[in-house]
């Protein structure tokens, strides 16, 4: 059974900067992929950026330039490192992993006001 366990979230003003962590229950390096959703109230769960075991990576527009996702295969974590934050990056924020069967974390949230 995979674990997948978010940290490092909370209120942060515009133009600050969080880093999200994921660890997971046994090694990473098993799973194709493992990337970082959002889900704001009243939208839809989205892609925010995602790495494969090879280590190519893909991001949603809003956050390019500003978020930058890296995996230690050694500490079985996947960081999300979120600089110049805006209010519209306000969301629950979820660690997933494909191998390739999906596993989800259980969130955490990310207020940024302004």
């Amino acid at each position: 059974q995979v674990q997948l366990v978010e940290s490092g979230g909370g209120l942060v003003q515009a133009g600050g900067s969080l880093r999200l962590s994921c660890a997971a229950s046994g090694s990473i390096f098993r799973f194709n992929a493992m990337g970082w959703y959002r889900q704001a109230p009243g939208k839809q769960r989205e892609l925010v950026e995602r790495i494969t075991r090879s280590g190519s990576t893909n991001y949603a527009g809003s956050v390019k330039g500003r978020f930058t996702i890296a995996r230690d295969n050694a500490k079985n974590t996947v960081y999300l490192q979120m600089n110049s934050l805006k209010p519209e990056d306000t969301a629950d924020y979820y660690c997933n992993a494909d191998d390739p069967v999906s596993y989800w974390g259980q969130g955490t949230q990310v207020t940024v006001s302004s």
